[in-house]
């Protein structure tokens, strides 16, 4: 069942689509899927969108220093603002303090930097770093199932 990881068909019924090209019933996909989902194979189906090409011009990964015990709290809260496509938490290293991590988009750089301080006063975290995309080297789906298991 790999069709469902080669991406979401785009028009209007991406699930009909699929279940069409692997030959079953758009309720048995469905129905497959659910069970993946109880199971544990699948943790969500989510959409990979190039920002880019929806005008959103400028990115960047925004690094922040907070507190263990506010991590949660401030994660919720960056979360929170419609240009954050990505937060997480990653472990700091000897010369790198930040542990929280969000990716930022906006039409140009004056939006995306306007969009960074809001956020640094919404949550109350002052100590971070603004790492701007230069260029986008892939944009891929990972891909779990080989040939072999399908």
């Amino acid at each position: 069942m790999g069709a469902v990881q080669e991406g979401l068909p785009a028009g209007r019924t991406p699930y009909a689509d699929i279940a069409r090209r692997v030959e079953i019933g758009t309720g048995e996909l469905l129905e497959i899927l659910q069970g993946w989902k109880k199971s544990g194979k699948l943790r969500r189906v989510g959409a990979i969108l190039n920002h880019f090409r929806l005008g959103l011009g400028a990115g960047a990964m925004v690094v922040w220093r907070v507190e263990a015990e506010r991590i949660e709290e401030v994660g919720q809260i960056l979360a929170g603002f419609e240009q954050v496509s990505h937060v997480y938490e990653r472990q700091t290293a000897e010369n790198w303090p930040y542990n929280l991590y969000t990716m930022v988009h906006g039409g140009d750089e004056e939006q995306l930097r306007r969009t960074v301080e809001r956020m640094s006063q919404a949550c109350g975290v002052t100590e971070y770093r603004v790492l701007v995309t230069e260029k986008e080297l892939k944009k891929a789906a990972p891909t779990y199932i080989t040939g072999e298991q399908a």
